[in-house]
């Protein structure tokens, strides 16, 4: 199918889900004081270019981030438009992170050029809670497209840079926030088996504010982190296992 023909297609279902009034927010907040308080906007910007990579080329830090992506999906408001360049994705595993495959838009791009035009299609039309991008490549000028259309449109775009050579990272982007993803140990438990899994946070670059590092419990069901809990036996006396402060 051409580029010509998939951004039809792509305003026909756009239009099919226009007009539903939906609120939106300045900022999606994660609900963990460490991590709002470090962003300038007590959150990530709904209405900009936020980047994501794992932190390594490894499956295992690559889907982090890809679920990772798909909690902050999840959290904002109605559709969805996932544009990807192999069929990859799983759509029970995103569930799994809140984000319900009703609600997701999933477009196939012959190459980045034509991914990254889908996207802008897409965060222009104003119709969509978000916008989700897989690219290895994407350079200053396209980064400063997508987020003059997030900016206009007031939709959150979000692009997962995938690993090629050097540093998916690297390159001059005109992103408001970017993000590595890799995963940690999951939490020890009292019984054989795995706890719930944890991911090491990195805000590598933010416009108008420091980075930071956080360690946090993976996205659940409804799209949220959490802080670790404290799970090893103490006695009562000395306060018992930390609380869980979820995002």
């Amino acid at each position: 199918m051409s580029q010509t023909a998939v951004i039809a297609k792509l305003r026909e279902e756009l239009s099919a889900i226009e007009g539903r009034g939906f609120r939106r927010r300045p900022a999606l907040p994660f609900a963990l004081s460490s991590v709002d308080e470090a962003l300038a906007s007590g959150g990530l910007r709904l209405d900009a270019l936020h980047e994501v990579a794992g932190a390594s080329a490894s499956m295992g830090d690559d889907a982090a981030a890809t679920l990772f992506l798909a909690g902050v999906a999840a959290r904002a408001w109605g559709p969805v438009l996932w544009v990807v360049r192999r069929r990859d994705l799983f759509a029970p595993g995103l569930m799994q992170a809140g984000l319900a495959p009703e609600r997701v838009i999933y477009a196939e791009a012959a190459d980045d050029d034509e991914l990254l035009a889908i996207m802008e299609e897409g965060l222009r039309h104003r119709g969509l809670g978000a916008v989700i991008g897989e690219v290895k490549r994407a350079g200053l000028s396209a980064t400063r497209r997508l987020q003059l259309a997030a900016e206009g449109g007031r939709t959150i775009a979000l692009l997962l840079k995938r690993h090629g050579k050097g540093d998916p990272l690297g390159a001059p982007s005109a992103a408001v926030t970017r993000w590595r993803v890799a995963c940690a140990p999951s939490a020890p438990l009292p019984v054989a088996g795995v706890g719930r899994a944890r991911w090491r946070l990195e805000l590598t670059r933010q416009k108008g504010g420091p980075g930071g590092e956080w360690i946090v419990e993976a996205c659940d069901d409804t799209g949220r982190c959490a802080l670790p809990a404290q799970l090893v036996d103490r006695p009562a006396a000395a306060g018992g296992a930390a609380s869980r402060h979820a995002a």
